[in-house]
């Protein structure tokens, strides 16, 4: 009897361990689907703006309750750059250098959270935000930030994408298509499919202008 009630519990354990995880599995992946609904299916600005920021009270909330997930951290990050980039103007500045810090930290404690993912982040807003006196936009570390990247993840699609777009905005034209046309070649992630769709998309369209 005392095994039987001592292997029930051991089941209840392991089913009530797998489905938290199950649960956090899922807030990641909510919240990254959103993001691509709200990135590559927005119908005007102002729509994708509100989907963004319904998206990040979303994304608040998921970490409120696991305040020490990184992944979550980090789409928090990703969430904001969003909404900065759709918003545009002196009023995003804050948003990104909201970004930052959080991206900041996730290096900090977790480097190699969803494969070095921060890195590809953090390198695109030093390219995308304007420098000194203005933001803090600095081209020297986002080159470092995005080869950091590259290092942690040299297939994957972002991280070739981001590096390539840099290279682009920087008139290295022979190196963009280089890193464009591994990005093209990168392994699909079968969770992420719309996501991938909408980056194909952006490759392909500045593989277009450069070429």
């Amino acid at each position: 009897m005392k095994f039987l009630r001592a292997m029930l519990m051991t089941a209840f354990c392991l089913s009530t361990a797998a489905s938290t995880y199950a649960a956090e599995a899922d807030s990641l992946m909510v919240i990254q689907h959103k993001w691509a609904v709200c990135q590559y299916q927005s119908k005007d600005m102002d729509n994708q703006v509100h989907c963004l920021e319904s998206l990040i009270q979303h994304n608040k909330q998921a970490l409120k309750d696991e305040p020490n997930r990184q992944e979550l951290k980090l789409w928090l990050a990703i969430n904001e750059s969003s909404l900065a980039g759709a918003e545009g103007g002196l009023g995003a500045l804050s948003l990104a250098k909201e970004a930052k810090t959080l991206l900041e930290q996730v290096i900090d404690n977790a480097p190699e959270t969803l494969s070095g993912s921060a890195y590809t982040s953090l390198g695109s807003l030093y390219y995308k935000v304007p420098g000194w006196p203005i933001g803090f936009g600095d081209d020297e570390m986002a080159e470092k930030m995005l080869r950091k990247a590259l290092e942690l993840n040299p297939n994957g699609i972002d991280s070739n994408y981001f590096y390539a777009d840099f290279l682009a905005q920087d008139g290295r034209k022979k190196e963009a298509i280089q890193y464009l046309t591994k990005a093209q070649k990168a392994p699909p992630r079968p969770d992420r499919p719309l996501a991938d769709q909408g980056r194909q998309q952006e490759i392909s369209k500045l593989l277009g202008e450069l070429q």
